[in-house]
């Protein structure tokens, strides 16, 4: 039977990923990581709201992941900031790569999510940005579904 990442109590999401952008292409990657920090995650001290990622000729990368220091772990500290490589297959690194360079898109972290196995895994979306006409809308039909959600 497969457990999903609710029952696990690990819930670490970018709230403001779909308010800002078009969600298009998503990919689960798998994400480098030291001890302290996979215990500090588990404890659910990570930020992924201002994180981003980029593509280097050694693979992909997320910068700006903030997981704090992990009390416990001793004389072997991370660094809160640190870049963090990504982990996805050649065909997927490609498919980004591709895209990445078409004007307007972007790699944002989605969620950081326990997978069926027990790894870490980063959720990541490509996307594109939002004008201010489309935010407007997105609140319009968010106040209206609730509206509608009183009188049911």
């Amino acid at each position: 039977m497969a457990k999903d990442n609710k029952s696990k109590g690990l819930s670490i999401k970018n709230k403001k990923a779909s308010f800002e952008f078009h969600l298009e292409t998503k990919f689960d990657a798998g994400i480098v990581l030291t001890g302290s920090e996979v215990k500090s995650i588990k404890a659910g001290h990570a930020n992924i709201s201002d994180a981003y990622c980029i593509v280097e000729p050694e693979g992909i990368k997320i910068k700006n992941m903030h997981i704090s220091e992990f009390k416990n772990a001793g004389y072997s500290q991370h660094s809160p900031l640190r870049d963090r490589q990504l982990l996805l297959t050649k065909r997927e690194i490609k498919k980004v790569k591709d895209k990445l360079k078409d004007k307007g898109y972007t790699l944002i972290p989605i969620e950081v999510f326990l997978s069926e196995r027990g790894f870490l895994k980063l959720k990541i979306a490509l996307a594109k940005g939002k004008k201010n006409y489309d935010k407007r809308e997105d609140l319009k039909n968010k106040d209206l579904k609730r509206e509608l959600e009183r009188y049911i």
